[in-house]
């Protein structure tokens, strides 16, 4: 008689389960349509990604790669990417993207850090010998190759849980050591699934997607657009620095909505207005993440495509997001801000005050805690700093629930709309005065020559922190005695900058948000400001 323990189940519900869903509907749809080698256009249908998935989980298999074992990917957005990511859930491998270009030693410190069993690129790539982990490569034929020997692992597990993890993606860490995000099937499903419930993806959309893959807003694009059964447009790197070249990309693919941080546009609209207004014909929705939209900007976007559907999508890693927003259409006149909306269809978001209490009271800034079945399951081999982030049901504590401690700071409206208004760890004290620098960004950004702002409490050279404002200001006019004037006009004058430094574009990490150790590194030299534009130095003295 056979042993019960090991009979047959039925499979467990996977990102793979689920982006692959369409396959028996739509087989010969296309799925996704990337560029190849030579920059052509070409379309990869559910069937033909479903079976690049079932070559490669065959191919990890023969490699002895299995449940629990973490696959480092270092590819862009492809078909074959996408296919080896839902291979390595298929056969319970944990999902491990990093940026192809990453540092040498960032990836070491990711390999080393998770154990990983093989590190594996597009054929063809170049291959830097870390000799850390098997290397491999994936080709759009379907095979994986691995090379180099691989370590021992002794195998318990057989079977794949909902609640196993199905990816990592790694941040930047305050200690400099790589934060790992480990996210299970079942959290980032309870997500895809909320966002399949807002409807911001139909079966009939093709979805431009311009995230990196090793960015978690570039899985979220692949599944919840797989799953819907719609199709991803892999928009491939190169193009998002040319914005003719973009556009005609999204002309030539037919892209329906386009998901991206909101500096994408800035080119598009600043070089390329006619071209905009041309996507028109197609265009019918943007989905943005990752940082606020400037006003101007977007009222530049709807008038050249009036009745455009945004939708801001707010959150962090360890959620995926935590809450969609529909942009009135049209902005009001005396808009300010944008609302981030009141949490995913299945989330709720609660305010707590720096005492634990929590804020009702509308206008009245607290600390967001996030109650939601997307929970990541912690950080990789760091458990001090999971305790900080997922904590007690600070309502009821008794229960054991945990919520995730966001850090993130908002107000309610009289119609409990919410309100980014900042980090709580932005909050710096001058000279005894406390101040959210969230709220000088906002006053910045009102100016309607600055497109983008961040303002840090950096130390000068006698050891005391003032405030450096970091500003995208295209026009040139833009003067720091305005933007001074500004400031001092709206708020006490501790919060006015100290100095102002005016960049071309606010420098991004390899996850698309502001890099803000970058930043720091600008401001120790003044090369950096624009000609005849020298940083402002006077305000705090007087």
């Amino acid at each position: 008689m056979a042993d019960e323990r090991f009979a047959p189940r039925f499979p467990a519900d996977t990102l793979d389960a689920f982006a692959l869903a369409p396959v028996s509907r739509t087989p010969d749809k296309p799925a996704v349509v990337e560029c190849d080698a030579s920059g052509t256009v070409t379309a990869v249908s559910y069937r033909a990604l479903a079976r690049r998935v079932d070559a490669y989980a065959e191919g990890l298999t023969a490699g002895g790669i299995g449940i629990g074992d973490r696959v480092v990917v270092a590819s862009h957005t492809s078909a074959s990417a996408i296919a080896v990511m839902l291979a390595c859930s298929r056969v319970g491998a944990v999902f491990v993207p990093v940026d192809p270009d990453i540092p040498a030693l960032r990836l070491d410190a990711i390999i080393e850090t998770t154990d990983a069993a093989a590190v594996l690129r597009p054929a063809g790539a170049a291959k830097p010998d870390h000799g850390r982990a098997p290397s491999g490569t994936f080709d759009a034929d379907g095979r994986i190759t691995l090379t180099g020997a691989r370590t021992p692992r002794t195998r318990h597990r057989r079977t794949t849980v909902g609640g196993d993890p199905a990816y990592i993606i790694f941040t930047s860490g305050t200690t400099g050591r790589p934060k790992g995000v480990v996210m299970s099937h079942h959290s980032a499903l309870a997500f895809y699934r909320g966002t399949q419930r807002f409807g911001a993806v139909t079966p009939d959309d093709r979805v431009a997607s311009t995230s990196p893959l090793a960015f978690d807003v570039a899985l979220f694009d692949i599944c919840v657009t797989l799953g819907t059964g719609a199709t991803l447009i892999a928009v491939p790197r190169a193009y998002l620095s040319f914005p003719r070249r973009l556009l005609g990309h999204l002309e030539e693919t037919g892209a329906t909505v386009v998901h991206g941080v909101p500096s994408l546009w800035r080119p598009l609209l600043r070089h390329e207005p006619d071209g905009v207004a041309a996507l028109g014909e197609h265009l019918r929705g943007i989905l943005f993440a990752g940082e606020n939209f400037p006003l101007a900007e977007l009222r530049h976007l709807r008038a050249l495509l009036p009745h455009l559907r945004v939708v801001n999508a707010f959150g962090a890693t360890e959620t995926v997001a935590c809450s969609f927003a529909e942009v009135p259409d049209p902005l009001p006149e005396d808009a300010e801000a944008l609302s981030i909306g009141r949490g995913y269809p299945g989330a709720e978001i609660l305010l707590l005050d720096e005492a634990g209490r929590p804020v009702d009271e509308p206008g009245v800034a607290g600390e967001m805690y996030i109650r939601c079945p997307s929970l990541f399951s912690g950080y990789w081999d760091d458990p001090e700093a999971t305790r900080r982030v997922l904590v007690p049901d600070p309502l009821e504590p008794r229960s054991g629930q945990l919520v995730y401690r966001s850090g993130d700071l908002a107000y309610r409206d009289a119609s409990g709309e919410l309100y980014f208004c900042g980090r709580a760890d932005s909050m710096v004290k001058i000279r005894g005065n406390r101040i959210e620098l969230g709220e000088i960004e906002r006053r910045l950004t009102e100016h309607p020559g600055v497109t983008s702002a961040l303002v840090l409490a950096l130390d000068g050279p006698d050891g005391e922190a003032a405030l450096t404002a970091f500003l995208v200001a295209p026009g040139g006019t833009v003067t720091p005695a305005e933007l001074a004037e500004r400031c001092r006009r709206s708020m006490p004058v501790y919060m006015t900058p100290k100095r102002f430094l005016f960049l071309d574009a606010l420098p991004l990490n390899a996850n698309g948000k502001i890099d803000r150790t970058a930043l720091t590194a600008l401001a120790t030299t003044d090369t950096h400001a624009h000609p005849g534009r020298e940083p402002h130095d006077e305000l705090l003295r007087r």
